[in-house]
């Protein structure tokens, strides 16, 4: 009989022990949510993080830049992710939510990368201009030169738009509402379209609440079938164009290089979508990309702090490091010294 008890007691310690050990292990597996544009960066980082440190491997999860500040934002502990990905900067009322709920953000800025309009080679290559695009995908478009009076999107084909533009049915796929790309590309493309009018460039100048409109002017993307939102995942956008020569897609220049063989980039504003012209700024629809880490969880998962490290070290986004194999633009030598030393100091963000 004792024996027997010996045995269960010893047996119930090492079933408590082990589950312990479970649940420590389990409460060390960094959760990232976020930007479908960051994710092959995140991802790559997570892997080789699993493979080379005592810690699991991460679970990234695309979610989208809105969609993963939402979840990231809600609150502290288990059951909320410790980093979340964005194709943006935190947005205003993003970081005050955060804020709110007590969340401590540290800011750490990956490196840059173009927004490209891409379509099959099998089809025309483009040559676009900010104002083309603002035309070819926004809901209202200007009736008259300068921009003063206001219609509903007429234009069927893209030589509809500009006579030089081939005579295709404009047919774009494109992200959600929910993801950083679409919040850029609206931003960065369509916006510098509208103010190619000269009534739209002074209604934005005006005060507050003309900014305001000419925002919803130049960034309501129409709504009748010429733009198609095609969810999160880019890969899919890219099978679609392969099968579609005369669609384009709207996605991170990584998915453009990554598809070389089977895509091609439109020029913009007469630049095309390459490495060095981003990184130079000549491309005019590049974009910062970033993630944040939950500052709150370092003390219940420490491994946050060695993945950070990983992220930021030379050999993953230095110049020479691994994500720029896989289509990450790197930040210039000062700037990649600076976020480097605020990571490793966890500094908090403040806007």
């Amino acid at each position: 009989m004792k024996k027997s008890l010996k045995t269960i007691i010893v047996g119930f310690s090492f079933a408590v022990i082990s589950l312990f050990a479970v649940n420590i292990q389990a409460e060390e597996q960094i959760r990232i949510v976020g930007s479908s544009t960051v994710f092959p960066f995140s991802t790559a980082v997570a892997e080789e993080f699993g493979r080379t440190t005592k810690y699991k491997t991460p679970i990234v999860e695309s979610t989208g830049s809105g969609g993963g500040m939402k979840l990231f934002c809600a609150g502290m502990g288990p059951e909320h992710p410790d980093i979340t990905n964005a194709s943006r900067r935190i947005k205003s009322k993003e970081y005050k939510k955060c804020t709110k709920a007590g969340i401590k953000i540290v800011e750490v800025k990956v490196g840059y990368d173009g927004i490209v309009l891409a379509n099959s080679k099998k089809g025309e290559v483009f040559n676009l201009t900010t104002r083309d695009i603002y035309l070819g995908l926004a809901e209202k478009v200007p009736a008259n030169e300068d921009g003063s009076k206001l219609q509903d999107n007429p234009y069927e084909t893209w030589q509809d738009v500009n006579p030089s533009l081939p005579n295709i049915k404009i047919e774009v796929l494109g992200p959600p509402p929910t993801s950083g790309t679409r919040d850029a590309f609206v931003e960065l493309a369509m916006d510098k379209g509208a103010k190619s009018f000269p009534a739209l460039k002074e209604l934005r100048g005006s005060s507050k609440a003309g900014k305001s409109e000419f925002k919803k002017i130049a960034r309501t993307v129409r709504e009748d079938g010429a733009f198609i939102e095609a969810g999160e995942n880019d890969n899919l956008i890219v099978q679609k164009l392969d099968s579609n020569p005369n669609a384009i897609g709207i996605f991170g220049y990584s998915f453009l290089d990554q598809n070389s063989d089977k895509l091609q980039g439109a020029n913009v504003n007469g630049v095309s979508p390459e490495f060095e012209k981003i990184l130079s700024g000549d491309y005019a629809i590049s974009r910062s990309l970033y993630f944040y880490i939950k500052k709150n969880h370092i003390r219940m998962k420490p491994s946050i702090v060695q993945f950070a490290k990983e992220f930021t070290s030379g050999s993953s986004m230095g110049t020479d490091g691994y994500l720029v194999d896989k289509g990450l633009i790197p930040l210039p030598r000062n700037e990649y010294k600076k976020v480097k030393s605020s990571t490793k100091n966890l500094v908090e963000l403040e806007l």
